[in-house]
């Protein structure tokens, strides 16, 4: 595998661009064109040997759209051909305030929550800043945007994998993906979901990027939480809390925690009641989310009346919550299952 030209910050392409004996202009072509979306070979403002040269190093196109799902919905999943062979997936949200991409971090994920695909096949590899990148810039051009113009507005750190297990990545995707002058999507448009990653949460604190903090809870109780997220029997709800209110100090942006509904598990009174308590008068939301159901994992989402019932519930008790609108759910929307499907297929064939 070559190396990643979606890897470096536009100093390091300026600096890649001089040492190749090319004109400074040059760099800012480069980059225009890879923010655009388009492969090393497709930018043709740059000469055709520096093109050439460029491409014996570094990937043409770190990532391919290998196979597109349209929901009725209007939601696009898809799945990414990374250079390795290896695969990954995104979704692309259309909502009224603009278009949300869902990003993957990881190829996999070892974090084996009992309600994810993800984690079925284990971790296979981290992602690199750049190929994050390319899954973005990718999805922005296919749905007809340009950097000045975006498609893509929003962007959700929520697809496979766990972004605070791939930090180094992570941090360099957001300072790459927020930059002016490229696709420049603002932090505050930008989600970071972690199952709850303590020392690297507090870490992320310091970065200065604010963006917005999201914690997948699913539980008010330790012992509950360690049913269906084994990082829970290393981090424990009480330093998760301290750790939010540290982002909170640092960032001013208020947290999120994720509350997937899983039916005889965590969805009745007692549970809204339980959860209410825990995070009543805190600088925080709740999602509530109707878990989409996997068919390798033996949990089932709660119904609809049982879900606004719990968010009732925390309503009345004056917790700021929302009931996540379904989508996708007719092309399997839960993070992970198109791999699945996709591997399953092609073990099935060989």
């Amino acid at each position: 595998m070559k190396e990643i030209a979606q890897d470096l910050l536009y100093p390091e392409l300026e600096a890649l661009v001089l040492a190749a004996g090319e004109k400074k202009f040059r760099a800012v072509q480069l980059y225009r064109g890879l923010m655009q979306g388009k492969r090393i070979s497709e930018i043709s403002d740059l000469p055709k040997a520096f093109r050439e040269s460029l491409t014996a190093r570094f990937e043409d196109a770190p990532v391919r759209v290998e196979e597109t799902l349209r929901a009725a919905d209007g939601t696009e999943k898809y799945l990414f051909a990374l250079a390795d062979g290896n695969i990954v997936e995104g979704v692309l949200m259309k909502y009224k305030y603009g278009n949300t991409q869902c990003v993957s971090t990881q190829v996999g994920c070892r974090m084996n929550c009992a309600f994810c695909a993800s984690a079925l096949s284990g971790l296979v590899r981290d992602l690199s800043a750049g190929e994050m990148l390319a899954a973005v810039l990718t999805v922005n051009a296919l749905a007809g945007g340009t950097p000045e113009r975006r498609a893509v507005t929003n962007l959700v750190l929520m697809g496979s994998g766990e972004p605070l297990d791939n930090y180094a990545n992570t941090v360099r995707f957001l300072r790459a993906v927020s930059a002016e002058g490229g696709i420049g999507i603002s932090p505050r448009n930008i989600s970071l979901s972690t199952c709850g990653i303590v020392p690297k949460m507090y870490e992320l604190a310091e970065e200065g990027l604010h963006v917005n903090l999201t914690v997948s809870l699913h539980a008010s109780t330790d012992e509950e939480r360690e049913r269906i997220m084994p990082v829970a029997k290393a981090y424990k709800i009480a330093d998760i809390l301290k750790a939010c209110d540290y982002y909170f100090k640092k960032t001013g942006r208020r947290y999120i925690f994720e509350y997937s509904l899983i039916a005889g598990e965590n969805a009745d009174r007692a549970h809204a009641e339980s959860l209410a308590a825990l995070v009543k008068g805190r600088p925080c939301h709740v999602n509530l989310i109707r878990l989409n159901e996997v068919k390798e994992r033996a949990l089932s989402g709660a119904g609809e009346k049982e879900a606004y019932r719990f968010l009732g519930v925390l309503e009345k008790a004056g917790v700021s919550a929302t009931l996540r609108r379904r989508t996708g759910a007719d092309i399997g929307g839960a993070c992970g299952q198109l791999r699945a499907g996709y591997l399953a297929k092609e073990q099935g064939g060989k």
